[in-house]
């Protein structure tokens, strides 16, 4: 597999509606991109999902959470928010995600932003060590199994000192009760991917 292959052949450079200055390769129809790729998950690396977006735009406008900070972007897919983290200023960002498509979409996005990101797989299962500051995640609850690994994760960084900063627009199994809101956002465009033209969705702290 090539650094283009299934990625630029299936995006077009483009800027997700909330953070209009950060330039990604995506597609325009998740159901064509999905068949004609033959994946067997959705290609989450192609779009820029609602919770990212919320905290990618959290992020650049509050750089202060991670200038300067070691920062893991947790199910990176398209990297997003570890750009928008670089952008802001953190001394070192990892992203992580299961799939190998993922992480070559991430460096191309990486590369046309200008900034440095270290890509890395699964770090949920503990294998990976990661010494960082700041865990940041967008729209990771939208699946029973993914959100007890997140949960759990989540739970293991708040007990080390790292500072956990999700994205969420109200996904079933996001831990409410877990959550402190730190801001609200309408993303615009969302009519193929949430079923409405606008989404609301919301950053929160992990306690």
């Amino acid at each position: 597999m090539t650094a283009g292959d299934g990625i630029r052949d299936w995006t077009a450079p483009g800027h997700p509606p909330l953070v209009p200055e950060i330039t990604l390769l995506l597609a325009d129809d998740i159901h064509r991109a999905w068949s004609e790729l033959d994946e067997e998950a959705p290609p989450f690396w192609a779009f820029a999902w609602v919770g990212g977006q919320a905290l990618a735009r959290h992020v650049l406008d509050h750089p202060d959470l991670v200038r300067g900070r070691r920062v893991l972007d947790l199910a990176t897919g398209s990297g997003v928010v570890a750009i928008a983290a670089a952008l802001a200023g953190a001394a070192a960002v990892v992203a992580s995600d299961t799939d190998a498509r993922a992480r070559q979409a991430v460096g191309l996005n990486a590369a046309a932003n200008g900034v440095a990101v270290d890509v890395v797989g699964d770090v949920l299962d503990g294998a990976v060590e990661l010494d960082v500051d700041v865990v940041l995640a967008g729209d990771v609850f939208y699946e029973q199994p993914m959100a007890r690994h997140v949960e759990r994760f989540c739970d293991e960084a708040v007990a080390a000192g790292v500072d956990v900063i999700v994205g969420d627009p109200g996904r079933e199994y996001f831990p409410r009760g877990r959550c402190t809101a730190l801001g609200t956002y309408e993303v615009t465009g969302t009519a193929d991917l949430e079923g409405g033209a606008t989404t609301r969705t919301t950053v929160h702290r992990f306690t």
